[in-house]
């Protein structure tokens, strides 16, 4: 049973990775081509994905929870991560269940890696745009650095009666 449940729900998250790449994706495109309503969608589906794989990760651990209160082995309390509680349930399997769970186990943390590497270069990627976007900025309108605006477009003040000054020394 514990065999069966694991990798059933290791199987979902692997296909939930997937389709976040996928989604990735379709992010750095709409950024690309500059279609922000895809974009929004997009954020969505990804935001989909990231609760339902919450959901997954929160069923595992109530899943070896319920296995070390059945089996009463106390070989899982003293593994406070997610890997070390996985590997002590696979090591009380047989070999083939073993190396079926632990293969997909892998395939999932390296599609998980992947998928970080990809968004940490998206990130850069528009950090650097934002950067490039505030300097050019700065550099044509020197007159407006610094300066704020409401959501209407209007010039925010910057009211300074709310500062405080620490005079004891």
């Amino acid at each position: 049973m514990i065999y069966e449940k694991t990798r059933d729900l290791l199987l979902q998250e692997t296909q939930l990775v997937k389709d976040a790449a996928d989604i990735q994706g379709k992010l750095r495109n709409a950024v690309f081509g500059r279609e922000w309503t895809d974009f929004e969608n997009q954020i969505s589906a990804m935001n989909s994905i990231e609760n339902r794989l919450a959901g997954l990760e929160s069923e595992r651990e109530q899943l070896f929870d319920v296995y070390e209160s059945l089996t009463r082995k106390n070989a899982l309390s003293s593994k406070t991560d997610a890997k070390g509680r996985f590997y002590a349930i696979a090591a009380v399997l047989p070999e083939k269940q073993r190396n079926d769970l632990t293969a997909i186990y892998r395939a999932l943390k390296l599609d998980s890696m992947k998928l970080k590497l990809a968004n940490e270069t998206f990130l850069a990627y528009l950090g650097g745009i934002k950067s490039t976007l505030k300097d050019f900025f700065d550099l044509a309108f020197p007159e407006s650095v610094g300066k704020m605006y409401t959501k209407n477009g209007t010039h925010f003040s910057q009211d300074m009666s709310s500062m405080v000054l620490n005079r004891s020394f």
